[in-house]
This record gives structure tokens, C-alpha cells and sequence, in this order.
């Protein structure tokens, strides 16, 4: 391995390091709700707006503040992120009461969106690029695992230490991201492309960026749908103990892992064409599980399926909206990552939000097929995205023809 490869592996570490830190975040406090509520004497509704509030922290704080700090040299900024990051769960740790709390969830949330949007193309700039999608999958590879062991690995320490320790525990991790990035990512990384009022207009005017912004709410939020309500799943409908639950839930996180390193290959080539096949792929998969559900091993194939393709299309749908961006508004490339960043978000917002509406009214069993009716969504517009970028290849070609 050449010492620049050797290098570029060791930053996109560092950057999944400091992703499995804030994605363990996110997730954290599903677990902690019942532990907050009881400490805190407080509702357990009350107690869900660590959730609520984070959420609209990261739709809303990644756009404005990537744009307000886009004079910053990138590693300096991402350190500053970590800095924050480790305040806000300092101060979630040590909270006594409710608004602290939620004050210290809105912090760590403003730094999970700052980050997610340059840490996109922090990984791109390191490699080639033909393999920007893959580096970006390296570094989701940390908010994918954290995505499944966010929940399971709060509770278990809340269960023993109380919920203040699982923050005090991100808050570890939080220190040893901030010294992989002091130490592994490279100081020539420069800085954002300063951004105007008017470059942020013709983004959010920008028809073809709206199209791959709801594709992601889309196709990525259909699988929460189902995976916000998974446990319950597998175990009053398949019939799994407890026990079984939780390694079960483990195995699923090992599947997503492995899809998000296939996808970020997949998409190398072409994003559009690897979004479609897996968005096709994957709303037949959430079909069949409404059937397969209370199987037993019917069902836990299925369920193993999902996680393989569930964020499979992360990367390709990231770096598309980069590729977009770079197209027509260049100057707003880190922008348009941290949008895309806000609309998985409200992808998985809207996932969850659906998947209780279903769990509520007409049972558990149907949150699979809502949820492949969602990302077929997404593969139609996927289509058209498709079918866009070959008129607009058609008429390139035509106009270098008159041109000669």
C-alpha cells in the first residue's frame, strides 16, 4: 500500500470513528426514554422530545451553519464540530433537568449536522474520483453500525449506570474521534467555497437537487417504517424471545455494514442506475416480509435482506446530490450535502411517524408493505432522474456535433 493510500485509509477511519460517535448519539436516547422519564419525573412523551427536538436540530442546523462556516479550513472545522459534540453530551450527562437536557440535545445535534455534511466531502476529497462513493461508505460504515447498536448498547449501560453514564460513555468516544482527526486527517484539506445568498436561491431553486432530495426521504425513510418498529416485530409477530431480539437485531447491523460498503462500490460507476436497481430490489424485499413476517426463518432471511439493502443506497445518494451540486451550483457543494443529509433525516422522520400511524390503527404486520410503498416512490423518481441525465447527455452530444 502507497503511504498517500495508506493515509487516505486512515483519515476516512478517523472519519468513521467520529460518524459511529455522533450516529450513536442519535439513537441513544430511544433506549434511555423510560429511564429519562422516571429521573427526570417527567412523561415519557416529554421525555421523547431528546428525539423530537434532535431531529429538527440536524433537518435545520446542517444547512445554515455548513453555509456559515464555509470560510473555515475544513480540519479546523471538523475538530470544532467534535469540540461541540463534546459539550453537548458533557452537558446531557450532568443535566438535572428536562431543558438542560434538551438544550444539551440541540448542541450535539447542531455538530451531527455540520459534520455529516463536510465529512461527505472531506471523504471525497481524499480519493480518486472513481472512488469517492466508496470512500463515502467508509465513513457511513460508522453511522450504520451506530445506527443498529446506538440503542441496545444505551440501554444496557443506562440499565446498570443510569442514563447519564451512556452519555458520559459518548462522550469517550467523542474524545477519541477528536484525536484519530487532530492526528490522521490531513491539514491540506482547504476550505469550503464561500457561500452567497444568491448560490443558496439557485440550490434550493435547483429542480434536479429537489428530485434527489425527496428520493432520499424517500427511498432511505421507507425501511424505517419498518425498522423503527422492528423489535416489536420480531417479537409479537415472528415470535423471537427478548434475547433473541437483541442478537438478532446485532446480525442485522452486521448486514447493514456489508451493504453500505456494496453500495458505495456499486455506485462508483454509476449512482442513478445502482439506486434504482436497490430501491426495486428493496421494495420487493419489504413486500415479501409482510408475509414472511411471522416465519420464523422465512422471516429472519427476509429481515436479513432488508438490512443488506437498507442503507445500500447512502452513498450513491450522497454523492449524486454532490454531483449535482457541482454541476450547476458549484459554489454550493457542501450545502447541498448537508440537505441531503436534512432529507435522511426527514426520511427517517417520516418513516417513523408512518410506522406508528400503521402499528396504531391497522397492526404491526403492515408496516412492511407501507414501507416498500415508499420506496417504490423512490425508484420512480429515481426513474426520471434517470431519464433527465440521458436527455441531458443526448443534448450535450448534439450540441458538440453543431459545435464541430
Amino acid at each position: 500500500m502507497s503511504s498517500d493510500k495508506k493515509n487516505a485509509t486512515l483519515a476516512l477511519l478517523a472519519l468513521a470513528i467520529s460518524a459511529f460517535a455522533i450516529g450513536t448519539t442519535e439513537f441513544i436516547s430511544v433506549g434511555l426514554l423510560p429511564l429519562i422519564a422516571d429521573d427526570l419525573n417527567i412523561s415519557v412523551t416529554t421525555a421523547g422530545l431528546t428525539v423530537t427536538l434532535y431531529a429538527l436540530g440536524v433537518m435545520f442546523g446542517a444547512p445554515v451553519l455548513t453555509s456559515l462556516t464555509s470560510r473555515l479550513g475544513r480540519k479546523k472545522l471538523l475538530i470544532a464540530i467534535m469540540i461541540v459534540f463534546i459539550i453537548g453530551n458533557s452537558i446531557a450527562a450532568f443535566a438535572n433537568t428536562i431543558e438542560i437536557l434538551l438544550i444539551a440535545r440541540i448542541i450535539s445535534a447542531l455538530a451531527h449536522g455540520v459534520f455529516m455534511s463536510i465529512g461527505s466531502t472531506i471523504a471525497a476529497d481524499l480519493v480518486a474520483e472513481h472512488k469517492r462513493a466508496s470512500a463515502i461508505s467508509i465513513m457511513f460504515t460508522g453511522l450504520t453500525v451506530a445506527t443498529i447498536t446506538g440503542v441496545p448498547f444505551g440501554t444496557f449501560i443506562g440499565g446498570f449506570m443510569g442514563w447519564r453514564a451512556a452519555f458520559v460513555a459518548i462522550v469517550i468516544i467523542g474524545v477519541l474521534a477528536l484525536i484519530a482527526n487532530l492526528f490522521l486527517i490531513p491539514a491540506v484539506i482547504g476550505k469550503g467555497t464561500v457561500m452567497r445568498f444568491r448560490d443558496q436561491g439557485k440550490l434550493l431553486a435547483n429542480g434536479r437537487l429537489l428530485l434527489i432530495l425527496a428520493i432520499t426521504a424517500l427511498g432511505y425513510g421507507g425501511t424505517f417504517v419498518v425498522y423503527t418498529y422492528l423489535s416489536p416485530l420480531l417479537h409479537d409477530i415472528t415470535g423471537f424471545s427478548e434475547n433473541s431480539v437483541a442478537a438478532i437485531l446485532l446480525l442485522y447491523g452486521i448486514a447493514i455494514a456489508i451493504g453500505n460498503i456494496i453500495g458505495g462500490k456499486a455506485a462508483d460507476r454509476n449512482p442513478l442506475k445502482a439506486l434504482l436497481t436497490m430501491f426495486i430490489i428493496q421494495a420487493v424485499i419489504l413486500l415479501i416480509l409482510t408475509f414472511t413476517a411471522p416465519s420464523p426463518i422465512a422471516g429472519l432471511i427476509t429481515i436479513f435482506l432488508m438490512g443488506l439493502f437498507a442503507f445500500m443506497n447512502v452513498p450513491g445518494l450522497q454523492v449524486y446530490a454532490v454531483i449535482l451540486a457541482e454541476r450547476y451550483v458549484p459554489e454550493a457543494k457542501d450545502v447541498a450535502s448537508s440537505l441531503n443529509i436534512a432529507a435522511f433525516n426527514a426520511g427517517i422522520a417520516l418513516g417513523a411517524y408512518l410506522g406508528g400511524i400503521v402499528t396504531d390503527s391497522i397492526g404491526l404486520i403492515h408496516t412492511p408493505w407501507i414501507g416498500a410503498v415508499m420506496v417504490a416512490g423512490a425508484a420512480i423518481l429515481t426513474a426520471w432522474s434517470l431519464r433527465l441525465e440521458r436527455k441531458d447527455k443526448m443534448h450535450s452530444k448534439t450540441q458538440t456535433q453543431i459545435a464541430q
